[in-house]
């Protein structure tokens, strides 16, 4: 098992992790409210936000069980990194082929952004919080 020295998280950061993800998943989603997109275009645009999420926050377990030499399958593995990069790609294709204004096309694109980054930090932060609260640290 690699060891890993532990620092606690600061409250800073946790609390701009959550504001990441909050304000990247509302701002997402709110836009899709408001926009005049046709409904299987907001289902679209909705599912691929929580396929990235979800597929985020499995890259970064997998990848830190891995640092902390706690077994993660290849094909787990291998299926989180695809799944990110294909939510990605699946957004971009998405935003490249829609009929908006591209400042539209870019506010998605850095909600998307933002979303996942804020759930890469608010899983690594959980993560972190639960080694301070075992018994004997």
């Amino acid at each position: 098992m690699n060891t890993i020295a532990a620092q606690k998280t600061s409250g800073a950061f946790i609390a701009a992790s959550w504001i990441a993800l909050g304000v990247g998943m509302l701002g997402f989603i709110i836009g899709l409210w408001r926009s005049e997109m046709l409904l299987s275009e907001k289902g679209y645009y909705f599912t691929v936000l929580m396929y990235g999420l979800f597929a985020a926050v499995s890259v970064q377990k997998s990848v830190r069980d891995r640092l902390e030499g706690i077994p993660v399958t290849g094909i787990y593995y291998g299926i989180s990194w695809f799944s990110t990069i294909l939510a990605i790609v699946l957004l971009a294709v998405g935003l490249w082929n829609a009929a908006l204004l591209p400042s539209e096309k870019g506010f998605y694109a850095f909600a998307y952004l933002l979303g996942i980054f804020g759930a890469i930090a608010v899983q690594k932060n959980t993560r972190d919080s639960q080694i301070f609260e075992t018994p004997g640290n």
